[in-house]
């Protein structure tokens, strides 16, 4: 029994087995098959869930709203567009809803362990705003700390003697991650306050001297920090739930 047509190009059909072979020799099949399940695992837990329902008035009101704005409020066009579009009032109605259960079970999967993981993830999270001067002696450093101590101008000393492209706007980086900053360096900034100096430091064969100016510590607080937070958890878990499962590709 031939293998049933899904898509047929210039009348031509293509069957299921030969779009697979097409997406083996591509490569692509991988990443076709992980959208599958992926898209299969999130429909099974809205589908068995009661902590995610969505109000069917919600979802009308959504799509009310996506008319308006995008200038869609006569039947007419509104038809058109969702022809253009490849789909149907029903299908539509149901992408948004689910749209929007998606999210809701990001939030329910995620936020019982939202605290706990942020805490794990802050020191990579906080930023700092440094100016450093980098030189190729400890002797010169130590000379440019104590010019500086004495009134001198961090930032023309900066131009004139760092070794770092950064020199050319007065020696400023960031922000910077915590989080990827040399440990002694980190430790240093972690105990002082903006507008101290810090060093010499030796690192990697260098000596810097750094000057703290702005800390900017990460927060919850943060809605676009929190939702990118709850996607990296939500993907962790997804990848789970795929591990766990036995896949079989069959096509006759």
């Amino acid at each position: 029994m031939e293998s049933l047509s899904f898509l047929t190009v210039d009348n031509q059909p293509i069957s299921i087995e030969q779009a697979v072979k097409y997406l083996q020799a591509s490569g692509k099949l991988t990443q076709f098959i992980g959208d599958i399940i992926r898209q299969h695992i999130i429909e099974q837990e809205i589908s068995i869930r009661e902590d995610i329902d969505i109000s069917s008035a919600f979802t009308e009101q959504t799509i009310i709203d996506f008319r308006l704005k995008n200038q869609l409020t006569d039947p007419q066009i509104f038809q058109e567009w969702l022809k253009k579009n490849g789909t149907d009032y029903q299908t539509f109605h149901s992408s948004i809803a689910l749209t929007f259960k998606l999210e809701k079970l990001k939030a329910v999967v995620t936020e019982p362990k939202l605290p706990e993981y942020f805490i794990e993830r802050k020191i990579y999270l906080d930023r700092v705003v440094i100016s450093r001067i980098f030189v190729d002696n400890r002797e010169l450093s130590e000379e440019l700390h104590t010019q500086i101590e004495e009134g001198g101008s961090f930032e023309q000393l900066a131009k004139e003697y760092s070794l770092t492209d950064d020199r050319i706007v007065n020696g400023m980086m960031g922000p910077i991650s915590r989080g990827t900053l040399p440990d002694i360096l980190r430790s240093a900034i972690d105990a002082a306050t903006p507008g101290q100096l810090i060093g010499p430091i030796e690192i990697e064969g260098r000596y810097g001297l750094f000057r703290v100016e702005q800390f900017l510590p990460a927060s919850l607080e943060d809605t676009q920090l929190k939702q990118a937070l709850q996607n990296e958890l939500f993907e962790k878990w997804l990848a789970e739930k795929i591990q766990k499962l036995t896949v079989k590709l069959q096509v006759k």
